[in-house]
């Protein structure tokens, strides 16, 4: 018998952050196929937003609730589902799962001993990781027989040489897995698959520095495909400042703050994790958009932007030279791939490496921003990591789509 529209084969995908759910629903076809996205942000925030968006017509319907935890947002997520009638044809779910620690480097389906290898390594991450069990588990007890996929921002970078993985302290946390894995490693994946696809293999053989900025942001220096360097490291709150993480830090900070305001560690953590960055610096917002607004007429605006590309354009030559030359710079993220002004202001003063700028190409947003005579390529790409995970979770569970983009 045919199928009918609600019965075509779909994939969940789950994108879990410290405060936020974004999910997206793909029909499993030659390759996945975005038929409806959605957000549930503000969690645990006053007046929730819970917004969706039909990838067929663009219409966008928004509403506020009241999302008090992760808990919470995986049951509006269900009820979402099951209310359109889009959860009556799912074959699997897939995650984006932030820590994957030493063990997990590829997509894993979520066994017994896989969620209890993830909880033994929640004190990795625990801005992430409980959140994003929670929804798993949740999401097994609603749909018991839908196998969930594991894809690991880790895994990108599994491949670090031993100069760039090592941190400088005692040896002996090495073994017990402390050590850089950097993250974004799920959209720096897709990227590198878009590189090849729009400027061929060449391209992507070459000297590659990505640039995923957002809310997050961090860099990556990528040769021959391979990641060998990136600003994160052993947990995502070091390398750039960011909108509310501080980047970088003098660790003798913690002895500082501990002795002169008695500071204890989980209020440090909170403080680099939530209270710093954009908004540290600025004491205004942690959004790049309201610091730009204000840059003019506020000095504490002017110094936070200014400080965030400042360490952008230091990273950059920095890779540069870690690569021993530079071919392709990529732009991505929220941040990477709408702020010219951004864009602009990181690269300047980079003709040394070979990085020129296209004025009115890098103020339209163009695929290709950098001028003509420009010995590096520089791009904007738009990043998707939904569905880097959904053809992932195609490939390990052999669907159709485990081919191509789309």
């Amino acid at each position: 018998m045919p199928q009918s529209k609600r019965e075509v084969p779909a994939l969940l995908i789950v994108n879990a952050g410290s405060s936020s759910v974004k999910w997206a629903l793909f029909h499993v076809a030659a390759s996945p196929v975005r038929s409806a996205s959605g957000r549930i942000e503000r969690i645990g925030i006053p007046d929730g937003i819970v917004s969706v968006t039909d990838a067929a017509t663009g219409q966008d319907h928004r509403r506020t609730a009241q999302i008090p935890t992760h808990a919470a947002a995986v049951q509006l997520l269900i009820d979402q589902l099951e209310q359109s009638g889009r959860g009556l044809s799912l074959q699997a779910i897939g995650h984006r799962v932030v820590h994957g620690g030493s063990r997990y480097t590829n997509p894993e389906v979520l066994s017994t001993a896989v969620m209890e290898e993830l909880r033994r390594l929640s004190p990795y991450d625990p801005e992430h990781l409980p959140a994003e069990l929670t929804l798993i588990e949740a999401l097994a007890v609603r749909y018991p027989a839908i196998p969930q996929v594991a894809c690991f921002d880790t895994g990108f970078h599994q491949h670090l040489p031993p100069v760039a993985r090592l941190l400088a302290i005692p040896r002996r946390y090495e073994k017990q897995g402390v050590r850089r894995y950097g993250f974004h490693g799920l959209s720096y994946a897709y990227l590198m698959e878009e590189l090849e696809r729009v400027a061929g293999s060449d391209a992507a053989r070459g000297n590659v520095i990505l640039a995923h900025l957002g809310n997050g942001a961090s860099l990556a220096a990528v040769r021959d495909g391979v990641s060998i360097d990136t600003t994160m490291g052993f947990t995502p709150a070091s390398g750039l400042p960011m909108s509310t993480r501080s980047g970088d830090l003098d660790p003798g900070l913690i002895s500082y703050l501990s002795t002169t305001e008695g500071m204890t560690a989980e209020q440090f953590h909170h403080m680099v994790h939530a209270q710093s960055g954009l908004l540290g610096l600025s004491e205004l917002s942690p959004d790049l958009r309201d610091l730009l607004a204000q840059e003019s007429c506020d000095t504490r605006a002017a110094e936070a932007v200014a400080v965030f590309c400042y360490h952008g354009k230091k990273w950059i030559g920095a890779y540069a030279a870690a690569l021993g030359g530079l071919d392709q710079l990529v732009f991505s993220g929220g941040i990477g791939e709408h702020s010219s002004i951004v864009r602009a202001r990181m690269c300047d003063g980079l003709a040394f490496l070979g990085i020129q700028l296209d004025q009115a190409r890098n103020g339209a947003h163009d695929a290709v921003i950098s001028a003509p005579g420009s010995r590096v390529t520089v791009r904007v790409i738009h990043t998707d990591e939904e569905r880097h995970i959904a053809q992932s979770v195609c490939r390990l569970l052999a669907l159709p789509g485990s081919r191509g983009t789309q």
